[in-house]
């Protein structure tokens, strides 16, 4: 058995496995950039495939997608073009490495915030985007809710079983969650099987579980004023997120969701 990131390591494998046709991540961020004035230069970071920078991109807006992966970046310049798309490491990040221009806007979807595992790297993160940030500008995140797993088990108990055809091949998934009290994460081991013939991989990754008022914290700390924290509706929650509806203001289910402004002065 080998030991990767098959998603990772395979960027149109990713986007089979989790379609996202009405680019609902994409509407989502942008209507909160649209609500809350943003202007029009947004950094990405944890750009993954792109495909939330492109829609940004085609909203009218000049976009820098950053990520670590060589092989999503590449991914993105081809399949999801108009960004531009530079590598660089969400726990600290220069604003040469990006350009060198300030941004509107930081981004940050789909948990990459929550790669942040450590008080230091979380800091990192957030003195990266203060420096890269124009005064006022936001920083607009999606990512789990460390609360929800305060005694509950449901996302625990048992692995999740999940088979799809890409290009021909069979692939099944098996995923277990669960809960490091000592390193404040939550683990997921993933085992992947295809019917090609080739070996099984396993795939290990983590998140922070970051509760709701430690995030408030570390955003005051570095200059930031909170301006929506809430648990949905956004674009992973059910019912999903659609044009027209606002936050609310509980931080209670499995996902959170936050806008915060740098302040001017």
């Amino acid at each position: 058995m080998t030991d990767g990131n098959l998603l990772t390591d395979h960027p149109a494998l990713y986007e089979a496995r989790f379609p996202d046709p009405g680019r609902l991540a994409g509407r989502w961020a942008e209507d909160c950039l649209r609500r809350h004035g943003a202007g029009p230069r947004v950094l990405d970071m944890g750009c993954g495939t792109g495909r939330d920078a492109a829609h940004l991109h085609s909203a009218g807006r000049t976009v820098t997608g950053a990520d670590l992966s060589e092989a999503m970046l590449a991914h993105a310049r081809a399949h999801h073009p108009g960004p531009r798309y530079v590598r660089a490491d969400l726990h600290g990040f220069e604003p040469r490495e990006l350009g060198g221009d300030a941004f509107d806007a930081v981004v940050c979807l789909d948990s990459s915030l929550l790669y942040c595992h450590t008080n230091d790297q979380l800091d990192g993160f957030l003195v990266s985007c203060r420096r890269a940030l124009a005064p006022g500008g936001l920083l607009v995140a999606e990512m789990r809710n460390g609360a929800y797993f305060l005694g509950r088990t449901d996302l625990l108990d048992r692995p999740c079983d999940n088979t799809f055809t890409w290009r021909g091949t069979d692939y099944r998934s098996i995923t277990t969650l669960t809960v490091d009290r000592t390193a404040g994460l939550l683990r997921r081991t993933r085992v992947w099987t295809s019917d090609d013939g080739s070996p099984p991989v396993t795939q290990h990754s983590a998140w922070r579980l970051l509760f709701p008022h430690e995030l408030r914290h570390f955003l005051t700390a570095h200059g930031f004023e909170v301006l929506e924290l809430h648990d949905g509706p956004g674009p992973r929650t059910e019912p999903p997120w659609h044009e027209g509806r606002l936050p609310g203001t509980a931080t209670d289910a499995d996902r959170l969701h936050l806008v915060a402004r740098l302040h001017t002065h």
